[in-house]
């Protein structure tokens, strides 16, 4: 299937998603979210794809967020009102397979509807990340809500706050957990392209109840998260124990980083 606004490739059980709107700095429009809408199914219901990489087409960005010049249709009652995130992130979609995102370039405002719903982020060493809505005169809310969950409520708050007279460096976002790692932007896409791989080769069952029981107990207080936690290893071990009995098993050489 061939989508307007994305490339959407699968091999090796990895399913690269690029956004590809280079031209308007990869801005989300109408037809973006339907998109991947269509996508998100896709991707829960193929049960070859164990992995998924989110990355962006062109030199400038990652993405900036909703596509101002557009905008998006509101419904004349404001209680039909849906938020974007509904139809970007992989977890509103119950996807429960890995989403990993390479980052480059302007990181902006509504990025973060999929930053703040993928597994981690690599950041390339030249991306810088800023949130302009209170520059504009628009409330920031759904975005810094999501990244509290994500990183210390004071560099939320300085990020959400200062809008277009700061950015944070990719350096800033490594040391406050907000990407596992940063690397030369030529690199970018194969390292994390080899991460993905490292991870589609392992039991997808194992994998993907590992990536549920996570997501599903993140808002829990921790009785309650351990609580519901214990079903999913009795659910998935044995299938998974037998993915890795089939295949047979080899320790992999490890790296350090």
């Amino acid at each position: 299937m061939a989508y307007k606004t994305v490339l959407f490739d699968v091999a090796d059980h990895v399913a690269t998603i690029t956004l590809n709107r280079p031209e308007m700095l990869n801005s989300f429009d109408r037809q973006m979210l339907a998109e991947f809408v269509e996508i998100w199914a896709r991707v829960r219901r193929d049960d070859d794809i164990h992995v998924v990489v989110l990355r962006a087409a062109g030199d400038k960005a990652f993405c900036t967020g909703i596509d101002v010049a557009e905008g998006l249709d509101l419904p004349e009652n404001i209680w039909n009102e849906e938020d974007p995130g509904l139809a970007l992130s992989p977890r509103t979609n119950r996807v429960w397979k890995p989403v990993i995102a390479a980052v480059h370039g302007m990181v902006a405002g509504g990025a973060f509807y999929w930053l703040n719903d993928v597994d981690f982020i690599v950041s390339a060493d030249d991306a810088t990340f800023f949130d302009p809505h209170v520059s504009y005169g628009l409330t920031s809310a759904l975005e810094p809500i999501g990244l509290a969950r994500r990183v210390p409520l004071g560099e939320v708050m300085r990020w959400a706050l200062l809008g277009l007279d700061e950015r944070m460096s990719a350096q800033r976002a490594y040391q406050i957990g907000l990407v596992s790692e940063v690397v030369p932007v030529e690199q970018l896409h194969a390292h994390v392209d080899q991460l993905a791989r490292k991870i589609a080769a392992k039991p997808a069952a194992a994998v993907q109840g590992t990536v549920k029981a996570v997501w599903e107990t993140l808002g829990m207080d921790r009785a309650a998260a351990q609580a519901v936690a214990w079903n999913y290893p009795m659910r998935g071990n044995p299938i998974g124990t037998a993915e890795v009995a089939r295949a047979g098993f080899a320790k992999p050489k490890w790296t350090s980083r």
